[in-house]
């Protein structure tokens, strides 16, 4: 399908709805899909961190990729992460993609070994070359251990082929220098992935985000969204609390590296919308942990029903 270049808006990075056995819940995955359309979301982005794509199995990752584009049925955009150590089974699933109708697809820097940042331009400009979908760089430094500088996104943007990127860096600094860059060049979108500074990214400059919790709330993620673009301060004040306090609450609980996707997780199966699975390495929080997660949630649920209402 077509969409607006630069692509604007709110595109929750999904989370892959697992059984215990760590094969797609086939079940699960359209409640997921339907719930994040019903809130507005502009687009549907698969096989990204959130959704554990470095967990899975090639035979899930094209299970996800067919049923995902076979339910949204070209009503929004879907962006498909493609992200590999290895060049071939990327281009194995771009090309998996393309055949299942996907939109655009995103890769991150390799990880595991030591890449410079001319051999990072040299393999995007070869991954660009040969993937049929307009394709968007992801800067995860976090997870990668590499960043993609700035003169390395300049130098790839020339390419006709890399149209955006992703920035989950949580570097301000480093995203406000992607605005000014691009700011002149009328289709290159520039999103931002941490939630907590959406507000922050899209006065600078910023299209939109990348937004984990709007597989939860997408309508309030999608309301702040048009609150910033219409610049409204009130409401972009209240609805930001709402997220700052989701955040807070949710991706804060217990002391694990890996809070954010088990209390996403977990949180989303409160709410019947998945089993709250995830793939090992990662384990789920236990029965005790849930039990006080979900106190958390409740409260969460009542703030952002205010926040919406108001």
């Amino acid at each position: 399908m077509s969409f607006p270049k630069p692509f604007r808006g709110i595109i929750p990075p999904m989370i892959t709805p697992l059984l215990p056995d760590f094969s797609l819940d086939e079940k699960s995955l359209p409640l997921v899909i339907e719930h994040m359309i019903s809130g507005g979301v502009h687009g549907i982005f698969i096989l990204g961190t959130t959704g554990e794509f470095a967990s899975l199995s090639y035979a899930v990752k094209e299970n996800l990729i067919q049923k995902t584009c076979e339910i949204v049925s070209n009503r929004i955009p879907v962006l498909v992460g493609i992200t590999d150590c290895s060049f071939q089974e990327s281009l194995n699933l771009a090309s998996i993609a393309t055949k299942s109708g996907a939109d655009i697809v995103v890769a991150t820097t390799p990880f595991y070994m030591n890449v410079g940042q001319d051999e990072l331009v040299n393999y995007f400009s070869k991954l660009a070359d040969d993937v049929d979908l307009p394709l968007y760089l992801y800067n995860m430094p976090s997870h990668t251990g590499i960043t993609l500088e700035l003169e390395s996104v300049a130098a790839l943007a020339e390419h006709p082929n890399i149209i955006g990127i992703k920035d989950s860096s949580g570097d301000q600094v480093y995203f406000e220098s992607l605005c000014d860059r691009f700011r002149e060049d009328p289709e290159f979108t520039v999103l931002v992935g941490p939630e907590e500074i959406l507000v922050e990214t899209m006065n600078m400059g910023g299209h939109g985000g990348v937004t984990g919790g709007a597989n939860l709330f997408p309508e309030l993620y999608v309301k702040l969204f048009e609150a910033i673009e219409y610049q409204d301060k009130e409401k972009m004040q209240r609805l930001n609390d709402a997220v700052q306090f989701l955040s807070k609450n949710l991706y804060s609980h217990g002391t694990y590296q890996s809070n954010y996707l088990k209390g996403l997780k977990a949180s989303m199966s409160f709410e019947g919308l998945c089993q709250g699975n995830l793939a090992l390495p990662i384990c789920s929080f236990n029965e005790a942990e849930k039990a006080s997660l979900k106190l958390k949630f409740d409260e969460v649920k009542v703030a952002i029903s205010s926040a919406l209402s108001s």
